[in-house]
């Protein structure tokens, strides 16, 4: 089964977060068993080429590459799509403008506005239709809710066609709010709220990037009805295995 499949049947899914743009991160979190993982191109220093060879990495190891674009650009989208991504998050989206851009900048016409070129994802001009048949059924939009203006616009935002679902960007949502990090403040857990309500209301794909490399907060989340969750990121994995494991030296 696909991953398109899958969140279409609303089957939980998980990822994770990659910013460090070296092919080897990407082969050993590739490997670890994701369902999908994301390159991060707005809060790290990953190039387009640094993008491309981690989606080779990521795709070669049988998981799934998707993007966070720096912000919601056609160009940008479509160069990632054309480097082999198989879909894009894509952040700030705030009315239902900016959700039809972010598909229109992925589909072909005369669904979208996306240029036709030859790159890595038409098999360097070799299979440009079949590309062209599996990006009209396959490729993939996730929407980021980050700003307490998407909440108010979400039930816009969530049906537009061609809208796979949302993921939840909190420290971004809580900062909206002018809280940044308080995620139990009352503002911010009524936005979640709202959320929820109008998620369910509409049986949309609900997604949650939770940020510690811990279990408690990502089990809350699924028993939430979360279902496209990102599970941390590489350098907190990273950091975290370090720290515990000097943590663990220092008792000998």
């Amino acid at each position: 089964m696909t991953l398109k499949e899958k969140l279409k049947n609303r089957e939980l899914t998980i990822g994770s977060w990659i910013t460090l743009g070296h092919p080897s991160i990407a082969e050993i979190m590739a490997r670890a068993g994701y369902d999908w993982l994301t390159v991060d191109m707005e809060h790290s220093a990953i190039t387009l080429h640094q993008a491309q060879q981690l989606i080779q990495v990521i795709e070669l190891a049988g998981c799934v590459p998707l993007v966070r674009v720096g912000k919601n650009d056609p160009n940008l989208i479509k160069r990632v799509m054309d480097a082999g991504a198989h879909g894009v998050i894509v952040p700030m989206v705030n009315c239902r403008e900016d959700a039809e851009q972010a598909v229109s900048s992925v589909k072909y016409p005369p669904k979208g506005i996306r240029g036709v070129g030859l790159a890595r994802a038409q098999g360097y001009g070799e299979s440009f239709e079949e590309y062209k048949e599996w990006n009209d059924e396959e490729s993939i939009v996730i929407v980021q809710v980050e700003h307490i203006e998407a909440v108010e616009n979400l039930e816009e935002i969530l049906t537009v066609d061609g809208v796979d679902g949302f993921i939840i960007g909190p420290y971004d949502l809580s900062g909206s709010l002018g809280v940044p990090g308080q995620f139990d403040h009352p503002d911010v857990v009524k936005a979640l709220e709202k959320v929820k309500e109008v998620s369910n209301r509409l049986d949309s794909l609900s997604g949650f990037h939770v940020i510690p490399p811990t279990f408690d907060e990502f089990k809350e989340k699924v028993d939430e009805g979360y279902r496209f969750i990102a599970h941390s990121l590489d350098i907190l994995f990273l950091g975290e295995g370090c720290r515990n494991s000097i943590e663990q030296i220092k008792k000998l």
